[in-house]
């Protein structure tokens, strides 16, 4: 028996699995190579992201009606406030409360949804509203986030936003 009838051969390319040739590790080795001497540049990783909230091309875009960060008066000496976040989309509205330990918020009018934390082209972190709205993560967006909504039929994702 010879050395290639011990090995596993790859269906695909008839070559042994494991071998010199193995393309797994030639990709990692790639990636790799490529990350270190020709980086991707930050906008067009920005681009990138923009370009995935387009893949929901059938879901309404809600807009943001009301930053605290832009929007607030300031009060004199409070400090580590949460950001608030309004958005609305015809008559659904979805108000965010944003802190350091996480998300909180409510879909307006009263309706259970599913919601995903987005930060990119990962899976988002899934949520669950209940039958008044009310939805909470101990887990803040680390980054650009957005979020979507699945109520009823519809399908409605939220302007990106940075945390």
């Amino acid at each position: 028996m010879n050395d290639r009838e011990n090995c596993r051969e790859n269906p695909c390319t008839g070559e042994p699995d494991g071998g010199p040739w193995d393309e797994g590790l030639l990709e990692q080795e790639l990636r790799q190579a490529a990350a270190v001497l020709d980086p991707v540049p930050d906008h067009l990783l920005q681009m990138a992201v923009d370009a995935y909230a387009l893949h929901d091309l059938d879901a309404r875009i809600a807009e943001l009606t009301f930053d605290s960060l832009v929007d607030a008066l300031p009060v004199r000496g409070a400090t580590d406030t949460p950001r608030m976040l309004t958005f609305q989309a015809g008559e659904l509205t979805v108000d965010v409360e944003v802190t350091g330990d996480g998300l909180m918020g409510q879909v307006l009018p009263p309706q259970p949804a599913r919601i995903e934390v987005l930060g990119g082209p990962q899976p988002g972190t899934s949520l669950t509203a209940d039958d008044l709205g009310r939805f909470l993560t101990d887990a803040p967006p680390a980054g650009p986030f957005a979020l979507r909504l699945h109520t009823g039929g519809e399908v409605v994702v939220t302007e990106w936003l940075r945390a």
